[in-house]
């Protein structure tokens, strides 16, 4: 029950935070987004986990908000990096505090499917965040902080099967596409400009896998993931890769129909690679 009452408390937080994100990159609001959230967090706690028999503990409420920065990755910074706005000093603090009271450790675990997918997802998103800071706030590097990870190994990431006789480009791996691009979705924080690496050069060499994920999850009208995938199928058009459909009727079927605000940051984040109004 728990690990139950904490993943829900994570995930109604990271919510917020998108919703905070997706404010400032429209031009509303307040410019802080990580430095407001943690402040709100402080202020209520996630009552009553249960710790043992009659016995029950509350959860600061300030490290769940923490933990809601890492489940978003470099999203939380977002704003600033395609808004081109210049990061507060407690904003930059406020990361590093997250990083700090959970250092990003360095991963030398294969890709799935040969390695754990948690952990190896969860050290991408980490050196995305990492990288982004570093970006925007080069002083960040001076902060009392355990040193960033080194890029997971990712030899593994990139679709490896032969595509079948008269199929044009690459469309998935040995494991097949569905899996590969479920799991590109959920290393979305990283299609943002300035990022690059194994991962993205996966996105490169499996396009077609990524439109096919990306058109099969708007049929299932499972909105979150296909506002993921179009993310990278975005990230590939502002990088100037031809694809096999136009990414700009995903992202505007998705904000119309899409929920949560995970999703629709997503799609707004989708807009701005695409130079469209945002979502």
């Amino acid at each position: 029950m728990t690990t139950e009452v904490l993943r829900d408390a994570h995930s109604a937080s990271a919510e917020v935070l998108a919703g905070g994100a997706l404010e400032v990159l429209r031009g509303g609001g307040g410019t802080a987004v990580v430095a407001a959230h943690l402040r709100a967090g402080s202020q209520e706690d996630v009552p009553a986990v249960a710790r043992g028999a009659g016995e029950r503990a509350a959860v600061p409420g300030v490290a769940v908000a923490a933990g809601a920065v890492r489940i978003l990755g470099a999203d939380v910074l977002a704003p600033y990096l395609l808004a081109g706005g210049v990061l507060l000093p407690e904003e930059s603090e406020a990361v590093c505090l997250t990083l700090s009271a959970l250092p990003p450790a360095p991963s030398t675990l294969p890709a799935p499917p040969q390695g754990p997918e948690p952990a190896w997802v969860r050290a991408w998103i980490d050196w995305g965040l990492v990288s982004v800071l570093a970006r925007l706030d080069p002083a960040a590097a001076s902060l009392p902080l355990s040193a960033p990870p080194g890029p997971p190994r990712c030899d593994e990431a990139a679709p490896r099967h032969r595509p079948a006789s008269g199929e044009p480009g690459n469309g998935g791996c040995g494991e097949g596409w569905v899996p590969w691009s479920l799991r590109m979705g959920r290393l979305a924080s990283l299609a943002l400009p300035g990022l690059d690496g194994p991962v993205h050069q996966a996105a490169r060499s499996g396009v077609l896998a990524l439109a096919r994920g990306a058109t099969r999850a708007l049929l299932r009208q499972d909105y979150a993931t296909a506002a993921r995938l179009v993310r990278w199928l975005a990230w590939l058009t502002a990088e100037g890769v031809t694809l096999p459909l136009d990414p700009s009727l995903l992202t505007s079927e998705i904000a119309l129909r899409g929920g949560g605000e995970r999703c629709m940051l997503d799609a707004a984040i989708a807009c701005r690679l695409l130079g469209l109004e945002s979502a």
